[in-house]
């Protein structure tokens, strides 16, 4: 994967995430009355930070010291 395929996805996945919270917030504002629901989502905004964490670090090139 190019490092422009990577700032792409980087770019997907971080407006995925924002949607997400915005969603999670949502729901708990009017009520959060699914509670199971509210968890899938949250779940998922953290699998989604830990792909974003994943390809951040693609994109670091390891420093020896």
């Amino acid at each position: 994967m190019s490092q422009e395929d990577i700032m792409r996805r980087l770019e997907l996945l971080r407006v995925d995430h924002r949607d997400l919270d915005s969603a999670i917030a949502a729901l708990v504002e009017a009520g959060g009355s699914d509670q199971m629901q509210i968890a899938r989502l949250k779940k998922r905004k953290l699998r989604l930070r830990d792909e974003i964490a994943l390809l951040e670090d693609a994109l670091v090139p390891d420093i020896i010291a």
